[in-house]
């Protein structure tokens, strides 16, 4: 990173207009987009540039899935096609071998070349950077420890907390001892013969389909019946016998690991509370979840997120119970002058019904300062329940964090109500095969217009890409495709794909669905003859990583001209309009 400096003196008494804590996606982008305006600002990070995306999520996920797609090809698809390989490959029935080793190189050859990247990025926007541990002093003044013990005190009119999270452990004898968690997964030296991956969310179900197509024996532990229970179960039903038919062993209704212990031959055996034991395990992958990087900002020490030191209470930062920074769908914390953006604020992103910050702040005519803002108070885990849960993910948190310096510092009268909309998001799980997502699933739907209201269209195929394949129909891998309407105009509520391409297909579908689609009408407005406009596309919310996100992130994002061909306007973070049901 840059050394200290800025692009132009603070408009302030203080050392910044704008502190970022943490050079992860949401915190670059507020800073980069803030400086944009003309603000001073300084970004702080402890580890990385790029935060779990660019480091140990997004990116080298993504290379690791087109690894496994490639082995799936080889294996599997290549003889369908005509081709094969001579010279025995890699022994043991395998076509090819797999360089581990070589495979891990590039990969993180790549992730160090983004790192550098965003280094240069904030030299050419005129952003300062630091590494060190950052605390908070008060609600202006940060305090930066770097590696080698010196302490420097910066001060900054605001201050955005975006500082991540990390995988989180469960408890059990030899849990933290004997396993790795998701960002261990790219730490292995070598491919394991056997793996266990323990979680039913998208990681663990991405990961647990990387090993099993890149060669090793999988099982997969859930809690519960299957994975994916908050999606559709059509597709979760769908990719659960798509794991089984690839052979991924799932073990069910396990109520999770009760220990882990290690054998005399250093393998691992795993005991899960419901009795059943798997031996011989050479990795232990716990995917059960992350937290938010906010250990040790209270003094006490009572959290356990590891991003050491902030100190919120010297600061006055609210959080829930399960120690996530609450925030308003602006972005605010209960402090007038701080925010919060990304994972740290954690899956219920919205919190709104609840008065935390119960009146107008004095004198604000911003509603990003009080007037409009509502707050969850996080100090009863009941009073979550209902409200918006929202899956975080890179473009989220970079779309926030992009919206939210346009508040504080562009200085333009529609800025002033900026903010993003967290509904309708398109959603992508790299499994094997891809899920592509957005917008409510059957049993939500009906909860909401009753059964009456909704209808539901299905298709279920196989991809012309498995036609000549010499399997019987019932063995070829199926593609699934669910469309859900509301209203006797069928507004379209929800769209679900499994299979080949979901991933690169569901953008323009989140699109559609922003303008508010119906299965009769398309997306546009009958009043008058208007067509699919910058801003349209750009309200939507990038699919990452895919090829497909560029079409919604083209340009500056975000500053095209504010108008719309939507039936229902997309634009300014406004909610969709509801259904006609009569």
């Amino acid at each position: 990173m840059s050394s200290l400096r800025g692009s132009s003196p603070p408009s302030s008494s203080y050392d910044y207009d704008l502190i970022a804590l943490g050079g992860g996606s949401g915190g670059i982008a507020c800073a980069k987009r803030a400086a944009s305006h003309g603000a001073k600002v300084l970004c702080v990070e402890r580890a990385r540039l790029g935060g779990t995306c660019v480091n140990v999520g997004c990116v080298p996920k993504k290379v690791m899935w087109s690894a496994a797609h490639i082995a799936d090809t080889l294996r599997h698809d290549m003889r369908h096609y005509g081709f094969e390989v001579g010279g025995g490959g890699g022994g043991g029935g395998e076509p090819f071998q797999l360089d581990f080793a070589k495979l891990k190189k590039a990969r993180d050859g790549y992730v160090k070349r983004l790192n550098d990247i965003y280094g240069g990025g904030f030299e050419s926007a005129g952003v300062a950077g630091l590494f060190g541990e950052a605390s908070f002093a008060d609600e202006h003044t940060i305090k930066v420890v770097d590696e080698e013990g010196k302490e420097t005190t910066h001060t900054a009119d605001k201050i955005v907390i975006a500082t991540g999270g990390r995988p989180h452990f469960p408890p059990g004898e030899g849990i933290e001892e004997h396993c790795i968690s998701s960002d261990g997964f790219f730490e292995m030296e070598e491919l394991p013969k056997v793996a266990v991956v323990v979680g039913a969310g998208y990681i663990a179900v991405e990961l647990a389909g990387v090993l099993n197509s890149l060669g090793s024996e999988v099982h997969l532990v859930v809690r519960k019946g299957k994975a994916l229970r908050e999606f559709d179960p059509a597709i979760s039903d769908g990719l659960d016998a798509e794991m089984i038919k690839s052979g991924i062993v799932v073990h069910r209704h396990t109520n999770g690991v009760a220990k882990v212990a290690l054998d005399a031959d250093e393998k691992k055996t795993v005991t899960l509370h419901s009795g059943d034991v798997v031996y011989g395990a050479d990795v232990v992958l716990m995917a059960a979840g992350r937290v938010p990087n906010t250990e040790d900002l209270c003094a006490e020490r009572e959290w356990t997120p590891n991003t050491e030191g902030l100190r919120l209470e010297s600061c006055g930062v609210k959080v829930t119970p399960r120690k996530y920074v609450v925030v308003d769908e602006f972005q605010n914390t209960n402090v007038r002058n701080i925010y919060a953006l990304g994972d740290v604020c954690g899956k219920v992103e919205l919190f709104v019904g609840v008065g935390l910050r119960s009146t107008p702040l004095i004198g604000s005519d911003d509603p990003g300062e009080g007037q409009m803002s509502t707050y969850v108070d996080g100090s009863d885990e009941s009073t979550l329940k209902g409200y918006a849960k929202r899956a975080l993910r890179t473009p989220m948190a970079i779309a926030a964090g992009r919206r939210l310096a346009d508040r504080l510092f562009s200085g333009k009268p529609e800025d002033k109500i900026a903010k993003v909309s967290y509904d309708l998001v398109p959603t992508v799980v790299f499994s094997h095969p891809t899920i592509g997502t957005c917008g409510m699933t059957e049993p939500k739907a009906i909860e909401k217009y009753g059964q009456d209201n909704v209808k539901v269209y299905k298709s279920k195929f196989s991809n012309l890409y498995y036609g000549i394949f010499d399997l019987k129909p019932e063995e070829k891998p199926k593609t699934l495709m669910k469309v859900i309407c509301a209203g006797v105009d069928e507004k379209v509520v929800g769209i679900h794909v499994l299979g080949m391409g979901a991933d690169e297909m569901m953008q323009g579908f989140g699109v559609a669905m922003k303008m508010g689609c119906t299965k009769l009408n398309g997306i546009f407005r009958t009043d008058k003859k208007i067509f699919l406009i910058k801003a349209d596309l750009d309200s939507s919310v990038a699919i990452h990583p895919t090829a497909s996100e560029e079409l919604v992130t083209m340009g500056i994002w975000g500053t095209s001209s504010q108008s719309t061909g939507a039936k229902e306007s997309p634009l300014g973070g406004a909610s969709p309009g509801e259904p006609r049901l009569s």
